[in-house]
């Protein structure tokens, strides 16, 4: 019954309901199907907020990315790639992708909050409406499902490349354990293949989205 809660969160999710109040709510749900009282529910997402720093950055930045939004850096980032000739959304996505590979192999983390939301989504919205003059529904979602695909790929299989990464050291601490003397080096060589191949893989995946969108608009042009 305790496993009720990811029920919640994917009806939440599937019905487009507002994120925050979805996992709070399952994670409520699930205290109390576990036995916990509202005061042991409350001191645990208490603590786990203060101890997650991450979370607490990414408070921090989202007001600023909302008044960033507010006063017009979505338009301007759409009004900007317009400018741009030869431009699609699924080359955006792609150049994103090489650059979040790039980024998270040196240390440096950027994110679906940070860059996708407010630049890299409405420059690949803005490379679809400067082609086909508008965009349907149907396209903005797979727009949005493409540049989150594109920051998703790029941290995953690019982040073991830096060998002070988590990952790294969790993999060559196991290997150890086992009785394999490896290092985060050798490691982190071996992830570089995986990170060209997940970038290969992006840019055939975007290119065949880009061709899919065309071919939708062709058959609108021709309908008319």
């Amino acid at each position: 019954m305790q496993l009720i809660g990811i029920l919640v969160i994917v009806a939440g999710f599937i019905l487009k309901l507002d994120t925050i109040a979805v996992v709070l709510t399952a994670g409520v749900l699930t205290g109390f199907l576990g036995g916990m009282n509202i005061v042991e529910i409350l001191d645990t997402l208490g603590s786990t907020f203060t101890t997650q720093r991450s979370m607490a950055l990414f408070l921090l930045i989202l007001p600023i990315i909302g008044l960033c939004e507010r006063y017009g850096l979505k338009e301007r980032a759409t009004h900007l790639i317009q400018k741009l000739k030869g431009m699609s959304a699924g080359r955006i996505a792609t150049l994103y992708l090489f650059i979040r590979e790039i980024a998270i192999a040196a240390g440096v983390k950027l994110g679906q909050a940070e860059f996708v939301r407010p630049l890299i989504e409405p420059m690949a919205q803005g490379a679809a409406v400067s082609k086909y003059g508008t965009v349907d529904e149907k396209t903005e979602e797979d727009i949005k499902a493409m540049t989150a695909a594109a920051d998703n790929l790029g941290n995953f299989f690019a982040q073991n490349i830096f060998v002070a990464n988590s990952g790294v050291l969790l993999i060559v601490g196991t290997l150890e354990e086992l009785g394999y003397q490896v290092d985060a080096l050798s490691v982190a060589n071996a992830a570089i293949p995986v990170a060209v191949i997940a970038l290969i893989f992006g840019f055939i995946q975007n290119t065949l989205l880009d061709k899919k969108i065309a071919k939708r608009y062709a058959k609108k042009e021709g309908a008319k």
